[in-house]
């Protein structure tokens, strides 16, 4: 079975990716990354409603941007494809949204160009997400995206994979001063305010031998929108409460906003916002 995969697809360690695939109900993963899920969901019960909150706030926070009169979107560590992906998300509020997916894993280049086959408005390409210049400078990113324009910049379940030692949010600040006023974030990121709780899913996943970055603290998370205005994350735009949340409650029509979840045993979340650049 291993010679119908590339050689530089490694089926025995867990991948983010297709981890990630598996808890929304996806099909291409292996045994590994299942079994790392399993082991993941005996300390984290809430470890799949944990992911498709996340998906959701996606599609929600597309369809937001989309209105806003953002039609460009760098979707960065996008991930296996799925069901309502960012293309289709901005393309079903836009036809004429662009999308361009960026990613390491190769496994995720092959099935998204599969999946997109003649999509002219759409591309992934096979790059290192920690340094932006090649990514802007690609021909790929030439052809598709507008770069006087507004971009919106995908960073969903992206920045805790990555480790302090990479810079995660000096890579944002740095791609941030490269676009054009009005550019937007789409940003989540599994935080804790408990530390034992935070160290625990730290340790975990890097013992798979998995790469990835950390859980970190809310406070530490909100560096992302540092120089960018957040938005409310209520439906109704009233300025009340805090405007980074849960991800499953930003601009939810059955849920207020709220900071972390309400129930105190839950102690891991997605800390959300969407911001733009003034």
């Amino acid at each position: 079975m291993a010679d119908l995969f590339p050689p530089r697809i490694d089926m025995e360690t867990p991948s983010i990716a297709r981890m990630y695939d598996y808890l929304l109900g996806g099909k291409d993963n292996f045994e590994s990354d299942r079994k790392a899920c399993e082991e993941l969901a005996a300390g984290i019960p809430e470890l799949v409603s944990f992911a498709n909150d996340n998906r959701a706030f996606l599609g929600r926070a597309v369809e937001y941007v989309c209105s806003r009169g953002v039609d460009q979107f760098l979707d960065l560590g996008a991930g296996l494809p799925t069901t309502d992906n960012t293309h289709q998300v901005a393309q079903r509020a836009d036809p004429g949204a662009r999308v361009l997916y960026v990613d390491h894993d190769p496994i995720v280049l092959a099935h998204g160009r599969a999946l997109l086959g003649e999509n002219g408005t759409t591309a992934f390409l096979l790059a290192d997400i920690r340094d932006p210049g090649p990514i802007l400078s690609s021909p790929e990113a030439i052809d598709l995206l507008d770069f006087d324009r507004p971009v919106c910049v995908m960073l969903v379940s992206l920045l805790h994979c990555l480790p302090d030692d990479s810079d995660p949010f000096g890579m944002v600040r740095s791609l941030m001063k490269r676009l054009a006023p009005g550019s937007a974030v789409i940003y989540s990121h599994i935080v804790s305010d408990d530390h034992e709780a935070a160290a625990w899913m730290t340790e975990k996943i890097l013992g798979f031998g998995t790469p990835w970055g950390r859980v970190r603290s809310p406070e530490e998370a909100s560096r992302a929108f540092e120089g960018l205005e957040l938005v409310s994350p209520w439906l109704d735009d009233r300025d009340e409460g805090p405007r980074t949340v849960d991800c499953s409650t930003w601009r939810h029509e059955d849920r207020p906003p709220v900071f972390r979840p309400e129930e105190p045993s839950v102690k891991r979340w997605e800390l959300a916002g969407v911001a733009f650049k003034p």
